[in-house]
């Protein structure tokens, strides 16, 4: 993992993210993983809540990840310095007189919410706000299922496709896109109200109303709500940000019927052959990350992702590629917190 440097999390600074499903961490062990270029271990405390720090002891800078956990704690492998989920040093071998105050890791703040591990994007103990938890998730008698996966492609790009549909019936004509294009002609029609947590978008084909809707949560998550008789029935899908051309894809299902997990892998099935419909095409992007709006050619359907690239250019990129903050109360303005 690499050592945190000055500019951290760069591009995708001060945001609430999804990094991990619930059941990835486990009680007695550490998870490693890299976000936005920053290595962090996460671990559950005594009382099993989730916790993350930098990957990088204080101490001679080995990976704790590579440690243990001892009583919701983090040991270091090298010298088994301990450390709580707020990053305090609680035990120093051999050191008995050791000021332990000045001794702590990094800790960025950690939340656990609809079966999915959050995490701030900036060290500390608390975050702006809450993380922008999708209602279906937390609905009571709603079965969640998940799975993580990872595309060689900026998280951008993969986030944009997420928001895309246009691409539907192309990509996904033997899925989700079937029977959408009724004839050359048809056109398509996104109406996208602004939200909060980001924007709610439905289309209209030729007039009619189309099947679902699809949710932008910013900064990087995408809902699409699909029509199922009334029942409740929820994708989420988290494009987090590892490297320049490296993205872990969060797939996460939520059900009100058929909740038993002997059938979760229908649904974990489902979720990766859509995926992997998009999945050659976006890595096949040049270039790797979404330029600005100018730099291709759009037309009025790219509604909902030019929204998008719109605030991350106003919002999240690094200080040198930012454009002109957006207007107050613009569609595309919103709370960048992800607050609900």
């Amino acid at each position: 993992m690499p050592i945190p440097s000055p500019a951290l999390f760069e591009g995708f600074a001060r945001v609430w993210t999804p990094v991990a499903l619930s059941r990835q961490l486990r009680a007695t062990a550490p998870l490693a993983l890299e976000l936005a270029g920053v290595g962090l271990v996460l671990f559950r405390d005594a009382a099993g809540a989730p916790r993350a720090l930098f990957d990088r002891c204080p101490h001679r800078g080995v990976a704790l990840s590579l440690g243990k956990v001892h009583e919701g704690c983090i040991q270091c492998p090298f010298h088994g310095w301990r450390f709580d989920g707020a990053g305090q040093a609680t035990h120093v071998p051999w050191n008995p007189d050791a000021k332990l105050a000045q001794l702590s890791a990094t800790a960025v703040p950690t939340r656990e919410r609809g079966g999915l591990i959050w995490v701030y994007t900036a060290p500390g103990r608390d975050g702006e706000g809450e993380p922008a938890v999708p209602e279906e998730l937390l609905r009571p008698g709603v079965h969640l299922c998940g799975e993580a996966i990872e595309w060689k492609c900026h998280w951008t790009r993969a986030m944009e496709n997420m928001l895309d549909w246009p691409h539907l019936p192309f990509v996904h004509a033997g899925t989700i896109g079937r029977g959408m294009l009724r004839r050359p002609d048809s056109r398509m029609d996104i109406d996208i109200e602004p939200r909060p947590w980001g924007a709610h978008s439905t289309i209209r084909i030729d007039g009619e109303p189309g099947q679902g809707a699809l949710d932008l949560r910013w900064p990087n998550a995408m809902v699409l709500h699909a029509p199922f008789g009334g029942r409740t029935m929820a994708m989420m899908v988290a494009c987090v940000p590892i490297g320049p051309r490296r993205t872990r894809m969060l797939l996460l299902t939520g059900r009100d019927f058929l909740r038993a997990r002997a059938v979760d892998w229908v649904f974990r099935a489902m979720n990766r052959r859509i995926a992997g419909e998009d999945r050659a095409v976006v890595e096949s992007s040049d270039p790797p990350q979404i330029p600005l709006a100018a730099e291709e050619r759009s037309v009025r359907t790219d509604a909902l992702t030019l929204m998008f690239r719109k605030r991350f250019y106003a919002e999240l990129a690094p200080p040198d590629q930012r454009s002109l903050p957006l207007a107050e109360g613009s569609p595309e303005q919103g709370d960048r917190t992800g607050r609900p």
